[in-house]
């Protein structure tokens, strides 16, 4: 009689040693985690159950690939290694069809069907240092957290001081591991002492849910992506669009990392049809006070410039077209992942999975600032103070027209001394800039070496990850 195999798959924050609470067949197709642990059981007649192999599922841009080494019965090969390939189709924005209708390259962003570019990098980046660009970060994920002990469970998990937040603030922190490596870089809201709201990285969307929910003791945590949607209105002239769509606002008073908490109902009521708002005030059966019609708006962003990031309702895509309409007169022009990544780069702002991962500490990279060791206690608090600094993030200058890129190894008197972990063409300084990570006793001023392409480039270490800063 051959055995029965079950399989069992859970997905798992990397180096982790919690499983989370999830476990089901269902979140192997689903997951957007680079990793997957599953088991396979040997399931016998008389009920009884054996461990016959485990190990982990590895996902693609495109595919989840579970991959494993031959599992044996009864001394003979019962299962031959053989890749097994499960098609994941991207995921689509509430404004997928504006991006697709506008001309828009799409591409494959961490599964989720994204705009690379409209127009042109270089041009979206211009226009957005200038006048004003909206993006579209509908892909990063949404967590809500309420519960009595909400504002201890974050305090607990972020490196940041929670409690220094007044309602309606924000803050940017890590999340760190036991060993003091980054499992994600975010930014916490602060709706009341008791629900709170927590924006991560796209790529880490499974994996932080399951390491916040996994720390929980009472607090709820909800994940409300799919039914919220977020844009980024960015730019020197993104005050002049906000205040013509919502007149009654006073957001020159709004200071950097502040929110506040609008009736979307009042969007676009300077003048523009209101078809759309009263359609919507039909569906909602006239609750203006509905949880479906809040609007957040955000002063944060992730270019360097001035701007907003708006919170609200994934049924209205409208607000899109409206913000697109109000700020003709403004110079308006949508811009996608292309320009965000330049914009962010000039700025000294770093991505995760490029220029930091869960084998990275705040230490290393510019973001000591975050880390409160002054608290009582945080995950990873020991490990940071333990831990030895042994390479740190550093900007650089490319001498010639060359793009260093994520990987380029880093020279010193010929030998490899670090790596790049993000490089691109300055539209703003017209020249080639980056991060790289490197050992600590490189300073700035410094030549460097960088092999790109196998030949060698010199490159000038810079006095800061910073290149620009907005007047």
């Amino acid at each position: 009689m051959l055995p029965i195999i079950i399989i069992v798959a859970v997905p798992i924050p990397q180096h982790s040693d919690r499983l989370g609470h999830l476990a089901s067949s269902h979140t192997v197709f689903s997951s957007r985690e680079p990793s997957v642990f599953f088991t396979f059981v040997y399931l016998g007649p008389d009920g009884s159950f054996s461990l016959i192999h485990s190990g982990f599922l590895r996902r693609s841009a495109e595919y989840v690939i579970l991959e494993s080494r031959p599992i044996y019965y009864n001394k003979s090969i019962y299962a031959k290694p053989v890749p097994l390939y499960y098609k994941i189709e991207p995921m689509k924005t509430p404004f997928y069809d504006f991006h697709v209708r506008s001309g828009a390259k799409m591409v494959n962003f961490h599964g989720w069907n994204m705009p690379l570019q409209y127009s042109g990098i270089i041009e979206e980046h211009v226009n957005t240092r200038h006048n004003v660009s909206l993006f579209d970060v509908s892909h990063m994920g949404r967590f809500e957290v309420q519960g009595h002990d909400a504002s201890d469970l974050l305090q607990m998990l972020l490196t940041n001081d929670v409690s220094k937040l007044d309602d309606n603030q924000a803050m940017y922190s890590p999340l760190c591991n036991g060993d003091g490596g980054i499992v994600d870089d975010v930014i916490i809201y602060r709706i009341n002492n008791e629900k709170f709201l927590l924006v991560v990285n796209a790529s880490n969307r499974t994996k932080d849910f399951l390491w916040v929910s996994s720390h929980s003791k009472s607090s709820i945590i909800r994940d409300i992506s799919d039914t919220t949607a977020l844009i980024a209105l960015q730019g020197p002239r993104a005050i002049e669009v906000l205040e013509r769509a919502l007149p009654v606002l006073k957001l020159a008073s709004l200071k950097s990392f502040s929110f506040m908490r609008e009736n979307i109902l009042d969007f676009g009521q300077g003048g523009l049809d209101k078809i759309e708002t009263e359609k919507w005030k039909e569906e909602t059966h006239g609750k203006q006070e509905d949880e479906r019609s809040e609007l957040v708006i955000s002063r944060t962003g992730y270019t360097g410039e001035d701007g907003f990031e708006l919170f609200f309702d994934s049924s209205r895509i409208d607000i899109w077209e409206k913000l697109m309409q109000i700020g003709t007169p403004f110079n308006i022009k949508p811009a996608g992942l292309g320009a965000r990544d330049t914009l962010r780069l000039e700025a000294g702002l770093m991505l995760y999975g490029s220029d930091m991962d869960e084998t990275t500490t705040p230490m290393e990279v510019p973001l000591k600032w975050t880390v409160k060791l002054e608290k009582p206690a945080f995950i990873g608090k020991q490990a940071l103070m333990a831990r030895p600094i042994t390479r740190k993030l550093l900007g650089f200058e490319v001498s010639e027209r060359r793009i260093a890129r994520h990987g380029n190894m880093i020279l010193i008197d010929g030998q490899p001394s670090g790596y790049v972990t993000s490089g691109n063409y300055s539209p703003t300084l017209k020249k080639s800039i980056g991060f790289c990570l490197v050992t600590p006793k490189v300073s700035p001023g410094q030549v460097i070496e960088i092999d790109i392409g196998g030949k060698k480039y010199k490159a000038t270490i810079s006095s800061s990850t910073r290149f620009y800063k907005r007047k």
